[in-house]
Formats: C-alpha cells, sequence, structure tokens
C-alpha cells in the first residue's frame, strides 16, 4: 500500500519522466522543472558549542557573502512562537534566540546550491556567546543555587507526577518483608540507520509543505503551524518513507522542519536538509536516564502487598514528550504482577544534556529492569524460586489494577510457563557450572494509550469500479508492516484480496487527522477503524447486491471476490459486477468510513487512575549466559521469550518485530551507552556508538519466541500489541542471569564488561574479608 509521493533522498538530482510523475501525482509538478537548473537548494544548521551560554551577537554578513549561499537564517527570522506538544511543555523555539541549553543546539541555518558549499559556510557564520554556568546532574539541578534553565520551571522540574492507591504506609508497616534498592539506567538512542531528513517548500500560494520521514506527521503539522504563527490550513505535511524511528526517533517536528521551510521562503526555492549520523547522536529524543528508587512490601509467602516508587528521570534541556514519559513509567508499575497499594513519585529534570523523549517500551524497559532485577533479589532474600514468586503475584484476566487497569486478555501464567519449559529452567537454575548462568524477567505494554486530547483514528475506503479498494488512513508506517495489515483487515471484511487494497502515505492535505505511530497503537486503534469502514462499505454493497439479486442484503456473505446467498450458494454476483452496476444503473459510489476511539472511558492524569488502554500485553523472557572470568565478556547462550499478543494476524511480521524488540533491549543492556561528557556526546558515530551485531546475539536454534495465542475482543480480529512488549523483561533477564552466573549484583546500566570484572573482584575481596573475620573470631 504504497502511493508514488517522493522520498525525502529521492527528490534531488536530475530530473527523469519518474521523478516527474512523482511530482505531478503528488501535487508538486510546479517544481520538476526547478530540479534541472537545479532548483533544489541544500540546508545547514549551526550548532551551539556549548551547553550553556546566552547569545550575545550573531553576525551572518561573511557567510552570506560566499558565492553560492542563497540564504543564512537565525531565530530572530522566526515569529518567536515556542511549540511542544502540550501549553505546559511548549518551550522549544525553531532557532535558538537568546540562550542555548545543550551542546547541539540549533542557532542558525543556510541554504546553499550545494551540501558542501552549506556546511563550509557554517564556519563563516560569527557567534558571540556568554558562557553560563551548566549543569548535567538531575540531583545537583534540583539543589538550591543549582543553574536555572527555563524561568517557569523553578529547581529545573520541567515535569512532576505522583499518585497513590490503597493504604500505602498501613501495608508497609504489616508486611513481613520489605525490601528497598535504587537502579539506573542511561541515555540509549533509537540507532535508525535513516537520518532525520526533510524538504521544505513555501508554495507560490502561501502555504507551506514538508516532506518528512516522520512517525506522527499530524504531530509534526501542529507544531509546525505553532512554531510558525500560521493557521493549519497553510501548513502541509506529507510523510515519506520512514527508515527507522522506533516509537520516538522521528515523532515531532525539528528544528530542520522549521529551518527547511523558513529558508525556502526567503529563497523561493526547495531547500533540503538532511542530518549526519553525528547529529542524529548529538541531538534529543534519546531514552530517559532515569534513577529508581523501588521500595517493596511482601509476605512471607512472597506475595506483594505494597511498592512505593521514587524516580528521578534527567530529562535534558527541553520538554518533549517527557510529562507523559514519568506518568507512563508509573503507570505501568502495577503490570504484570499485582500490586494491591501503591505509591509513585516522579520528577523529569531540565539538564544542559541533549533532549529525551520516546523510544521503543517508552520507560517501561526501565521500570521493569528495577522492578524485576528486585523481585529476583526478593526471591532469594525469602528462600522462594524466582519463577514461583512470578506465578503468585502474576495478574489475571478479569482483574481491575489498584489504578484502574480493567485486565482483559492477559496470559502472562502461560507466557511464564512457556520459557520456563523452552529454557529448561527447573533443569537449569542453580545446577549450572560457574560462570554460566540463567535469569528471568517479566513485563507488559499497552496496546495504544488514551490520551488527554487526540485518541481516535478514522479510516475511509473508496471502491473503484475495477473492483479494487482504496484505502486512506492517517497512520504512518515506519518499518512495523501498518500497510499491510491494514490492508489485510479490509480485504478480510469484503472478501477481496490483499493485492486488491491499495493507500498512499499521510498528507495532511487530503488524508484524516490521526494522532500518529506509537505506544502500539496502530494495529488495534486504527485497524478497528479500518475494520469499520470496510464494515461501512460492504453494507453499501450488500444492499446494492440486495437490490440486483432480489434478496435479504443481510443473507449475502463476501468471499473470494463474489457476493454469495448464504440461503443459496448457487446465487451469487461478481464483487467488480455489483460495484459498477450500484455506480453505473444506481449512481452510488461505495465509500465506507469507519473511526475508534476506544469507548468513552478516560484516565485522569491528575490522580493517575483510569484505564489507560483498551488491552494490555504481557511478556516473559529467560536467558542464559556465560561471562569469561578474566575479562567479564558476557556471551549470550539462549534466549527464550513468549508473549500474549493476541491474535497475530500477520505472524511473520509479529515475529520480525518481537524480535526487533528484544535486540534492541539486549543493546540497551549490554552495550549501547551515550557517553556525554559535560553535556558533549563523545561516541557520535555507529563505530563509537555500540549496538548489537548479529554474531552478539544467541545462536538461532537457541532464540526462540513463543506468541500465546489469545483473541483480545477489543481488537480487530482478536489482535493486540507486538512491537514493544516483548522486549520490556530482557534486561533484567540478562542482569538476573549474571548474577545467577557470578554472584554479582548491577544496579546500574549498561551491564559492561568493566562493571562486571569490578564486581566480581569486589564480591571476592568481600569474600576473602569475610573469611578472615571468621577466622579471627574462631581464634579469639
Amino acid at each position: 500500500m504504497r502511493d508514488e509521493t517522493p522520498r525525502a533522498f529521492d527528490v534531488i538530482g536530475k530530473p527523469t519522466p519518474k521523478k516527474d510523475a512523482l511530482l505531478k501525482a503528488s501535487g508538486r509538478a510546479e517544481y520538476a522543472d526547478d530540479l534541472s537548473l537545479p532548483g533544489m537548494l541544500h540546508g545547514k544548521l549551526l550548532r551551539s558549542p556549548h551547553p550553556h551560554a546566552r547569545i550575545v551577537r550573531i553576525d551572518t554578513s561573511r557567510a552570506e557573502a560566499l558565492p553560492g549561499v542563497r540564504a543564512v537564517i537565525t531565530g530572530r527570522d522566526f515569529p518567536g512562537v515556542r511549540y511542544g506538544n502540550l501549553p505546559s511543555t511548549r518551550d522549544y523555539l525553531p532557532l535558538a534566540i537568546d540562550v542555548v541549553r545543550y551542546v547541539g543546539e540549533e542557532v542558525a541555518a543556510v541554504a546553499a546550491v550545494d551540501e558542501d558549499t552549506a556546511e563550509d559556510v557554517l564556519d563563516l557564520i560569527e557567534v558571540e556567546y556568554e558562557v553560563l554556568p551548566a549543569v548535567f546532574d538531575p540531583d545537583e539541578a534540583m539543589r538550591p543555587g543549582a543553574p536555572q534553565l527555563h524561568g517557569h520551571a523553578p529547581g529545573n522540574v520541567s515535569a512532576h507526577t505522583e499518585f497513590e492507591f490503597g493504604e500505602v504506609d498501613r501495608a508497609f508497616a504489616q508486611a513481613d518483608y520489605v525490601r528497598e534498592d535504587v537502579f539506573e539506567t542511561q541515555a540509549v538512542k533509537q540507532g535508525m540507520l535513516e537520518p532525520h531528513a526533510c524538504i521544505g517548500s513555501w508554495e507560490r500560494d502561501g502555504k507551506a509543505t514538508l516532506w518528512a520521514c516522520k512517525m506522527s506527521p499530524y504531530v509534526v503539522w501542529r507544531q509546525l503551524s505553532m512554531g510558525l504563527d500560521l493557521p493549519p490550513g497553510e501548513v502541509r505535511v506529507v510523510q515519506t518513507y520512514v527508515g527507522g524511528g522506533f516509537s520516538g526517533g522521528k515523532q515531532e517536528a525539528m528544528p530542520m522542519d522549521f529551518c527547511a521551510l523558513r529558508l525556502s521562503r526567503k529563497t523561493g526555492r526547495p531547500v533540503k536538509i538532511v542530518h549526519t549520523m553525528d547529529e542524529v547522536l548529538t541531538i534529543g529524543h534519546m531514552r530517559h536516564p532515569m534513577k529508581i528508587r523501588l521500595r517493596t512490601a511482601t509476605t512471607h509467602e512472597g506475595r506483594i502487598v505494597a511498592q512505593h516508587c521514587s524516580l528521578t528521570a534527567n530529562g535534558g534541556a527541553y520538554s518533549s514528550i517527557g510529562g507523559f514519559s514519568i506518568f507512563l513509567a508509573g503507570a505501568m508499575l502495577n503490570l504484570p504482577y499485582r500490586v494491591p497499594n501503591m505509591r509513585y513519585e516522579a520528577d523529569r529534570v531540565y539538564t544542559n544534556n541533549g533532549f529525551c523523549g520516546a523510544l521503543r517500551g517508552h520507560t517501561v524497559v526501565q521500570m521493569c529492569f528495577a522492578r524485576d532485577s528486585q523481585m529476583e533479589l526478593i526471591a532469594a532474600d525469602l528462600g522462594i524460586d524466582a519463577l514461583e514468586l512470578r506465578r503468585r503475584n502474576a495478574i489475571e484476566p478479569g482483574e481491575v489494577t489498584a489504578n484502574g487497569f480493567r485486565i482483559g486478555t492477559f496470559a502472562f501464567g502461560e507466557c511464564i510457563e512457556r520459557v520456563a519449559q523452552a529454557s529448561g529452567w527447573l533443569d537449569k537454575r542453580g545446577k549450572l557450572p560457574k560462570y554460566r548462568g540463567i535469569g528471568l524477567g517479566c513485563g507488559a505494554h499497552l496496546s495504544g494509550a488514551r490520551l488527554m486530547g487526540h485518541s481516535a483514528s478514522v479510516a475511509e475506503i473508496r471502491i473503484q469500479e475495477d473492483g479494487s479498494v482504496q484505502l486512506t488512513t492517517g497512520s504512518t508506517d515506519v518499518g512495523q508492516g501498518v500497510e499491510t495489515v491494514m490492508a489485510m483487515i479490509a480485504a478480510e471484511v469484503l472478501g477481496v484480496g490483499v493485492d486488491d487494497v491499495s493507500g498512499r502515505n499521510v498528507d495532511s492535505a487530503s488524508t484524516p487527522v490521526d494522532p500518529g505511530t506509537f505506544g502500539s497503537r496502530v494495529t488495534l486503534f486504527t485497524g478497528n477503524a479500518v475494520m469499520r469502514a470496510a464494515e461501512d462499505a460492504r453494507r453499501q454493497l450488500a444492499a446494492i447486491a440486495g437490490e440486483r439479486m432480489g434478496v435479504d442484503p443481510e443473507d449475502l456473505v463476501f468471499r473470494r471476490h463474489e457476493i454469495i446467498n448464504r440461503k443459496d450458494e448457487g446465487q451469487r454476483v461478481g464483487f467488480k459486477e455489483m460495484v459498477r452496476w450500484g455506480a453505473f444503473q444506481l449512481g452510488r459510489i461505495v465509500t465506507g468510513r469507519g473511526t475508534y476511539a476506544a469507548g468513552d472511558e478516560k484516565i485522569d492524569f491528575r490522580t493517575g487512575y483510569g484505564n489507560l488502554s483498551p488491552a494490555y500485553n504481557p511478556t516473559a523472557c529467560v536467558v542464559e549466559l556465560e561471562v569469561d572470568p578474566d575479562t567479564g565478556q558476557v556471551t549470550l547462550l539462549g534466549l527464550w521469550g513468549a508473549d500474549d499478543s493476541g491474535t497475530p494476524l500477520n505472524p511473520l511480521a509479529v515475529r520480525g518485530q518481537v524480535i526487533g524488540a528484544t535486540v534492541m533491549s539486549i543493546g540497551h543492556a549490554l552495550y549501547e551507552n551515550l557517553i556525554r561528557t559535560d553535556g558533549k556526546v563523545m561516541n557520535p558515530s555507529f563505530r563509537d556508538y555500540k549496538m548489537p551485531l548479529a554474531t552478539d546475539i544467541p545462536p538461532l536454534a537457541m532464540f526462540e519466541h513463543s506468541n500465546v495465542i489469545t483473541w483480545d475482543p477489543e481488537g480487530p480480529f482478536g489482535a493486540k500489541e507486538a512491537g514493544q512488549g516483548a522486549g520490556t523483561g530482557v534486561i533484567a533477564a540478562i542482569a538476573n542471569a549474571i548474577h545467577d552466573a557470578t554472584g554479582v549484583r548491577l544496579h546500574r546500566l549498561p551491564l559492561t564488561p568493566e562493571s562486571i570484572l569490578r564486581g566480581m573482584h569486589e564480591l571476592e575481596a568481600s569474600q576473602e574479608a569475610t573469611k578472615e573475620a571468621s577466622k579471627e573470631a574462631v581464634n579469639g
């Protein structure tokens, strides 16, 4: 289901008949000639070298005089309107005007005839800075006297969330056992191979059009309208193919988008900007580093009676989606275990680092690392098998959590049993050779969220006279297979082939408005909308066929391009024939429309109570590994996962998604770490920013994932989330397996060879000291 909208990387260069056709198909024919002149200009961004500084003066005169340079802009060329997701989080400008707050923040932009000239001219822009004190650690940023990044945020707290359910203090006071631990996670990037890219064109009619690789084009559309101070109707966003985004990397409008458009307006030509990988790894939208203080109370049998979580997140210089990030971390603390009493408080703190946002498993991954690491420690303290402890606390279908989640299908117990059996848990736990260990980790994820603002999805279907089906939605395919699944849903309802269904990429000028692709929402939310649109179209066509056949439309079924009377299967007509007859003889064009908004139930974001999602996906994971005692190097020997993603509509695509989520969490656990010194990223390349290779994952014969098949009534044809939940328990499973292999309990990510080796040496020294103390006690 692809339309012929040009890609961000295909539009530049000499014109060809194909490119001309692509441009005409997308309404851009008036610029086809510009490409051959050439018309397209190349843009680059000048970035701050300081983590915190006041901009005293910017002189662009030398840059503007360089041959080949067509325009230079600064923050003063924009209206000065801040943009963001919510009124309380609108703290970002297209280009900094008075103050820069992190190394890499955008200060100016240029457009030139080629990329080399645009790159070179940046050195000719003179910026005078007054360097200001900077702060990089969130705990330091909240202390009295710390440098303040934003005037509206005392103590540098960009967002605060707290909620409490049940009788927490009483539960802790009456508990048989209480344990408290602190865990820390690191900054992680998405690691997509395609960098951010866009083409901006300020049209001759005064409208601004942006082609960009965006996961949520309508989010970008709204933010462009804010930052450019334009009515939304004068802004157009066209989604190009997305080469990876991983639930947040390409979610929002970026300074490059605003600058491409503003440069286009100034020059009268389209402007293309593509980030280098150095820029991708330096700027924002990374995973939040967190310090998680988790206190848990249980009975003697290990049943959780209360939890208290206090969280501090390093949010970086700007808000992005950070307010929802820390809310979600606390909300999902209730899954997949039963927690009758809970208290949660969290601060997301401004610091002079690149800003954080969403990334696959959005904050749930960090929470699962902390909680399931602690579950292992609790099991050891109480003398209970780690797997049995999970069984005793597993949430069951039909329960309502303390914070109001209404659990439908939730085969968590079956997930635990499957990974235990597949991994040989009972035969291996406590029986493996030294330096070889096995660990368990569990988690859960939601199938889209009911947000405060826009949650609903819309789909439109138009059946053409040749029997083909034109499907239009506002959701984007970011590589997860949405286009295929949406076509499958429509085809199943209409009784046609998947190849008969086609669609187009999102275009804010013609496709339905949509929240976007995030939170594993598209299959359930947009899939339901597509199913309802197809059902609407089927009802219309059934009425036409019933009139032609002289039968009750309710008795008609659609199968294999035919419309059949279920009471007399010999009475049938062709699908295409009825479409043409309805259009030609009755003047009825079949157009279906469907919506899905997950019902009227809402969540109260002030109290934290309510059913956040229509469906939830539990997951379990067992990891077996070996640690080299001389180097601390970890080798993964086996990984067995299981999750309840409902009924997979495209099993092969689901398998790809769960493996992808798993491998990303392996990287988060063992390798990935955005190293920053005084706010500057020290490893801004894939040579130095380490991600797992094919050689780092377990052998395929020992890398298994099982889908526990359920039929969720909320999902289209029983489907629910599949792309993020599978990764939530992996990090804890690896940490627990390292502990099983070495006796070293690591509380900070990543779990590097250095930290493992240091832990082994400290453990050995501690054991020796204990032996010596015992000897002295005996001798004394």
